[in-house]
This record gives C-alpha cells, structure tokens and sequence, in this order.
C-alpha cells in the first residue's frame, strides 16, 4: 500500500546507491533544504530506461543551479546498477552517470511510493517531485512504453519554487491575473 500523498511528508527511504562509480549508502534526509526529483524506473538493461536516465543525468547542472537534485531507484541490486554504468553506451549500458542509481532489492521504497508491480516484479515509471521541506508536490506514473520530459520535469520544479516564493500566478515577467482586465467595462 502506497504511503505517499500530495502535500504530505515524501515517504521516508534509505539504501545503496550507486553513485561516481561507488557504492554509497544514501537517505531521503539527505535532500533536506533542496529539492528533489526522484524518479522510478522498471529494470536495468531495458529499452526506454537509459535513454530518460541519460537525459537526466546530462543535465543534471540544470537542476542544481535551481537547487535541486536527482535520483534515480530501481528494483535492480547496486551491483546491477554499477555494471550497467560500466558498460559503453553504445553496447546497451549507461556510461558515467552524474546522478546517483539508488537500489530497491527490497521493493519497499517502490511500495511505499505506490509504483511496484506485484505481478511484474518490477515498478511503473513514477517521477516524485519532494520540495526543500521533504513534502511531496508531484506524483507523475507512465506506463512501461513512455518515458518522461526532463524539460517538463524542470518547468514543474520551476513552477512550484516561483508559487512558493511567490504564491500562485503566473511565471515571472508576466502579467497576474488580477492585473488583466478579462472583461471590457
């Protein structure tokens, strides 16, 4: 049974992680004041999976310029996780990574975020958005086929840091909605 809600505390999760080609133990509270992007995918060594990884990992100084970081988790053990980064892109593997590939041998995160399938042995694709005070602010699930948008997941992290600081409205250099006159007097 998934423990994870909008607007409620990210369900708390700790485990090794595969991070500069090392085994590291690493913890949701590690996060604290920055946000976090941490994203589910099924297995190593499929198809659509290194391709979004890769795109996240690349521009991975995008989010930390706004604060933000990125990890990735699958059921797959740490040693799975390290031999797919040690195999050439070109041959099916993931290559150096800049975001750490946390291991879920367990299952538990992927229950407690509501993105195991019992019946697969694996997870959906499911994207969490935890803001700087470890509240969850976006819960997106892809079936297997579709990947997801870097480019959209940095216009949400974006959206949420502008309406904190500045509560709802549009984005910046844009004129509020109370500053539009939507009908002619």
């Amino acid at each position: 049974m998934s423990s994870s809600s909008f607007s409620k505390p990210a369900p708390y999760w700790e485990g090794t992680a595969v991070i500069n080609g090392e085994f590291k133990e690493l913890k949701l509270t590690d996060y604290e004041g920055k946000y976090l992007v941490f994203f589910f995918y099924p297995l190593d060594f499929t198809f659509v999976c290194p391709t979004e990884i890769i795109a996240f990992s690349d521009r991975i100084e995008e989010f930390r310029a706004i604060n933000t970081e990125v990890v990735a988790c699958s059921v797959d053990s740490k040693f799975t996780h390290l031999a797919w980064i040690n195999t050439p892109r070109k041959q099916g593997g993931l290559g150096p990574m800049k975001i750490p590939l946390l291991s879920d041998l367990t299952h538990q995160i992927s229950k407690d975020y509501g993105v195991y399938l019992e019946d697969q042995g694996h997870t959906l694709r499911g994207l969490f958005i935890v803001d700087d005070k470890r509240i969850l602010r976006q819960i997106t699930m892809n079936d297997l086929p579709v990947g997801r948008s870097v480019d959209e997941t940095l216009r949400l992290v974006q959206a949420f840091q502008y309406t904190d600081k500045h509560g709802e409205g549009p984005k910046p250099g844009q004129p509020s909605v109370r500053s539009v006159s939507l009908y002619k007097m």
